[in-house]
């Protein structure tokens, strides 16, 4: 069991809460649980991992702090879902400048799939001329389009992606659907001329400013599953972001 394997790591140790925060996370990435499903109880998980009750809550208060899972008073722990409330927390970080933040509307410009070229393999960690489904799409606060979107991901991952009719809220879908929830992302924020064709979509000037950020969205597991380059108006909205 879990305690046996930690006696016999030592060189490499991590806390056993930790091992048990990770097998409850494969357990997730797995879709033994599914996107807002309860987990079994505390006692139920530590009889089963043979562990002591109080190791399952830190590994749950864990997950809790990462946001894999919602721990409701009462009722029980349940896996995340990526509803809208959430992804305006965690995810999207534009906010109108006269106001508090707000979900957007999204309009799709295109959707098909394609061989991943280099840079499209190497931001997701694929073999080159691997199948992706790319899609764009404008994204709009108050009816305003101020995000242009670009977005990949590996159609072996999502196989019928590119013949869907797509919701808004796409991060909600790959977990529903796909049994592939996001856990995080990383971005990379730069200031960079507005190109021709996006200038024109966005209503500005070739070559304003406009704000780009390029997220890699991550699985539960860790592993890589959509790359997204936006391109954002920033002469109403401001990017926030809450540091803890």
């Amino acid at each position: 069991m879990i305690e046996r394997e930690a006696a016999q790591d030592a060189l490499g140790y991590r806390p056993l809460y930790r091992r048990v925060r990770d097998v409850l996370v494969k357990r997730i990435a797995e879709g033994v649980w599914q996107a807002g499903a309860v987990i079994p109880s505390e006692p139920e998980l530590a009889a089963d991992l043979g562990v002591s009750q109080g190791t399952v809550r830190k590994a749950l208060d864990a997950m809790a702090a990462e946001r894999l899972v919602v721990r409701r008073q009462g009722r029980g722990t349940y896996v995340a879902r990526h509803d809208d409330a959430r992804i305006l927390f965690q995810f999207f970080k534009l906010v109108p400048d006269d106001g508090p933040a707000r979900f957007p509307t999204s309009r799709f410009l295109s959707v098909g799939s394609a061989r991943a070229d280099a840079a499209e393999a190497s931001r997701l960690g694929l073999a080159r001329g691997t199948r992706v489904v790319r899609l764009e799409r404008l994204r709009a606060l108050d009816g305003r389009e101020c995000v242009h979107e670009r977005i990949v991901v590996e159609k072996a991952r999502f196989p019928d992606l590119d013949k869907r009719d797509l919701p808004n809220n796409l991060y909600e879908m790959y977990a529903n659907l796909y049994g592939v929830p996001v856990a995080r992302a990383v971005e990379r924020l730069k200031a960079i001329g507005a190109p021709p064709g996006i200038a024109e979509a966005l209503g500005v000037a070739a070559g304003a400013p406009l704000l780009q950020v390029d997220r890699i969205a991550t699985a539960i597991d860790g592993a890589p599953v959509e790359w997204r380059l936006s391109l954002c108006r920033t002469d109403s909205v401001h990017y926030a972001s809450d540091l803890r």
